[in-house]
């Protein structure tokens, strides 16, 4: 493949590799974008999501504890005054919003934001509420994730390979915040804790922190998991929970197609039996936090894919994922979802094979697997064969106009477009092909997010100078032509926004 000019490696380095151009466009890695990127790995830049809400993952279930009793009394007292006719006294009522209702405002109309609540009803149409309410905590803190992102570490970076990877393996290892009111409340803390500090680390350290986090646990089950012959199963009437294990060996590790059978999961369900989280009354361990109850634990040496692992407690789950990150089905797995993420939804096999046996020459270092990755030719390919997610797309945007939009209009606007803020369908993620992204339908909410942000941007854009300085060498004289044709200076941005070239990476 022939050697491309700095210019079309800087363009390609923040749309392929980064989170798009901001106001500056190419012209800060334009002398050396391929080292600019390689920089970022070396530095092992991921920038930190900050906040006054952003606690740790223990303090939030804390928090959620005391607010659910909160509500639990408050309900109590509204049925006692209820039958007694008298005006309720005491707490106030927490406002509920069902788990489901996770993207704020703008389901409807993304252009104007402002005409829904974030039930989702409109405004003027809601019911006065019975008594006083307080915000839904849940809710409260998922926005104040969101907004330490969106008008946040997304702005920091150069080029943003590190957000990008977050991104990448907060899809990987998802949860969803529509499961429970604990991982909604969970879900940053979850990428903040178990995902960005070991974004350039080794895979190994990441699974584990991904395995025992109290999202993962509550999401995938497996506090309900009981081993069948354990202490805390004597009545014989509980027992296995597999989610936890079937997702950690046919998404998380050797894949689908990776070898391993169904015994191979129900060995695994029993191996991390009583990994769970503590409750309020904290008889495990501190409220929140990862425990292992070995009242719960399956006793005994237990075999997966033909290796034995003794009952040595919370040890045997930790030495049996060491095992699954180093096993080359692992490495295949985890090459094919990098390669079709940042090159082409058919990865190119010869790359596939280059990253694979990167990560298995050096025992999953995901920094060396990354430089695999982008110092191969054919991921510089100028052909842009991918087309950017939502989320990709929303980021992009805000970069490149340097707006700042309250975070319930950004989720909204997510939620519109069909790809709701770490709230996937299932444990597999939101998918990473050209087919899904680029329905009529989602590119018709497109149009309305990009007529919102080109009519918020300051009257001194210039929608040619931006297409010029944003795209770079990318922009197509069609698209130009077509910005230039525009009857307005905010359609001239709009379409610089759907244009092929701002739409694929």
């Amino acid at each position: 493949m022939a050697q491309q000019s700095n210019d079309v490696y800087a363009a390609l380095a923040l749309s392929r590799f980064g989170l798009g151009a901001d106001h500056n466009g190419t012209a800060p890695i334009a002398s050396n974008p391929r080292g600019a990127l390689m920089e970022e790995i070396t530095e092992r830049f991921v920038p930190v999501p900050v906040g006054p809400q952003l606690q740790s993952s223990a303090d939030l279930l804390v928090s959620l504890f005391a607010f659910q009793e909160q509500r639990k009394e408050a309900r109590q007292q509204a049925a006692t005054a209820m039958q007694q006719d008298k005006p309720m006294q005491g707490p106030q009522l927490p406002q509920q919003q069902p788990p489901v209702q996770t993207s704020g405002a703008m389901a409807a109309q993304p252009g104007n934001p402002a005409m829904t609540a974030p039930t989702g009803k409109p405004v003027e149409k809601q019911e006065k509420p019975t008594m006083a309410a307080m915000p839904y905590l849940p809710q409260q803190i998922l926005l104040a994730e969101a907004d330490a992102r969106f008008n946040g570490t997304i702005r920091q970076p150069l080029i943003g390979f590190g957000e990008r990877l977050a991104m990448f393996w907060a899809n990987h290892f998802a949860v969803a915040v529509s499961k429970s009111e604990e991982v909604h409340i969970l879900a940053g803390a979850f990428e903040r804790e178990a995902i960005r500090p070991h974004v350039f680390g080794r895979f190994a350290d990441m699974l584990l922190a991904v395995e025992t986090h109290p999202a993962m646990l509550g999401y995938l089950d497996n506090q309900q998991s009981i081993g069948p012959n354990s202490k805390a199963n004597a009545s014989k009437k509980r027992g296995l929970n597999e989610n936890l294990a079937r997702e950690t060996l046919e998404l998380h590790t050797l894949g689908v197609n990776g070898g391993y059978t169904q015994t191979d999961v129900t060995t695994l369900a029993k191996i991390i039996t009583g990994w769970t989280v503590a409750r309020a009354e904290g008889k495990l361990g501190d409220p929140g936090t990862f425990v292992f109850n070995a009242g719960a634990h399956e006793p005994g040496d237990q075999t997966i894919l033909g290796l034995t692992y003794a009952d040595n407690g919370v040890g045997q789950g930790r030495e049996a994922l060491r095992d699954l990150a180093r096993h080359p089905a692992t490495a295949q797995h985890i090459a094919t979802k990098l390669v079709r993420h940042f090159v082409a939804d058919t990865p190119p096999p010869a790359l596939v094979q280059t990253v694979a046996a990167t990560f298995s020459k050096t025992d999953g270092d995901l920094s060396a697997v990354y430089r695999a990755l982008i110092g191969s030719e054919e991921a510089w390919n100028p052909t842009l064969s991918k087309v950017r997610s939502p989320l990709e797309f929303m980021i992009a945007l805000l970069r490149a106009s340097g707006e700042t939009p309250k975070p319930n209009v950004v989720l909204g606007a997510l939620t519109a477009m069909g790809q709701p803020f770490w709230a996937p369908a299932g444990p597999n993620g939101f998918a990473d092909s050209v087919d899904v992204w680029a329905s009529s339908e989602g590119l018709s909410m497109r149009m309305d997010v990009a007529n919102m942000i080109a009519n918020a941007v300051p009257p001194q854009i210039d929608p040619r100078r931006f297409a010029s300085d944003s795209l770079g060498p990318l922009l197509s004289n069609e698209t130009l032509q077509a910005v230039s044709r525009a009857e307005t200076r905010n359609q001239g941005l709009a379409i610089a926004y759907l244009s092929p070239e701002f739409q694929r990476r």
